[in-house]
């Protein structure tokens, strides 16, 4: 671990005394640059947790009349790995997708699907229900939901009923 002084000196000065009744604070960087508490991957569970978001989303997906015909039944245990493995390498754990699959491309890699408004909102509910089910804490379910509703939006590749 390395100490990261909040506010660098500019080269070549030098350091000077501190106000009387001053703290000092350091950041705490660890190997990696991650923060010393550790990545989000890390901070809410790592594998087992996400893979219980994915599973839990499947479930809804499964009874969805608009999203189900988007993937693939005969390979839905593969659709769950590749899902689980994208957010894990996304939130800092294991690099396994890109090593197996190459660069994310999720644009590219949703194109051959219609994806519309009303399939994203499908999309949401199903997670947001997934998501939920993780009773994370608020900044962390903030921060994760926060992704996950960016990264629908941009998906929408058609506006066409």
């Amino acid at each position: 671990m390395t100490d990261i002084p909040l506010t660098p000196r500019p080269t070549g000065e030098q350091p000077t005394s501190p106000p009387p009744g001053a703290v000092p604070v350091t950041v705490r960087r660890g190997l990696g640059d991650d923060a010393a508490q550790g990545n989000f991957w890390q901070q809410i569970g790592g594998r087992p947790t996400f893979e219980k978001l994915v599973r839990r989303f499947y479930d809804g997906v499964r009874t969805d009349d608009v999203l189900w015909p988007m993937y693939p039944e005969a390979d839905l245990e593969g659709a769950i790995q590749r899902l689980t493995g994208f957010l894990e390498q996304y939130w800092g754990g294991p690099t396994t997708y890109s090593q197996e699959r190459g660069h994310p491309r999720l644009r590219m890699r949703h194109m051959p699907f219609r994806v519309t408004p009303e399939a994203r909102d499908r999309w949401l509910q199903h997670m947001r229900v997934a998501v939920d089910e993780l009773e994370l804490a608020p900044l962390d379910d903030a921060m994760l939901w926060g992704y996950l509703d960016r990264a629908a939006q941009a998906m929408v590749n058609t506006f066409d009923r």
